[in-house]
């Protein structure tokens, strides 16, 4: 058996490094420990991604973003807009309709007039999908 040679290793490191290296290999497989197998904790769930746009078609950066079931009065979420306008609220997988709105009190464009929402927004969702929507913005 031909061992690769390791030029990069400085000689007085080849040695121990090669005893090493073969103590490792002869060991009997049962006394090295496994890593005991779990499972892995992944808990289902579908995204609401989307990204606000202002009268510009420019992402807002900020914007409380309010998310609801349809059948439901009071929002259950709130994320908020982040530098790229972009937002993102994981929800329960299964089929459902959401409702997302932007809270713009006190949100004012650079020359101070005050924002609105053109629509609100319906998602539907049918299991543990992704599904991209947008928010827009005007004066």
């Amino acid at each position: 058996m031909t061992t690769p040679r390791a030029s990069h290793i400085s000689g007085s490191f080849q040695q121990p490094l090669l005893c090493l290296l073969l103590a490792a290999l002869s060991l009997p497989a049962a006394s090295v420990p496994l890593p005991a197998a779990s499972k892995p904790s992944k808990k289902e769930y579908a995204l609401i991604f989307g990204t606000v746009w202002g009268p510009d078609d420019r992402p807002v950066f900020g914007v409380p973003v309010k998310i609801r079931r349809a059948q439901d009065k009071k929002p259950k979420w709130q994320v908020y807009s982040d530098h790229h306008g972009e937002f993102a609220q994981r929800v329960p997988p299964g089929e459902a309709d959401y409702i997302l709105t932007a809270d713009l009190k006190g949100i004012k464009t650079a020359d101070g007039k005050p924002l609105h929402l053109v629509s609100e927004v319906k998602v539907h969702v049918d299991y543990d999908e992704r599904e991209d929507t947008g928010l827009h913005l005007a004066q």
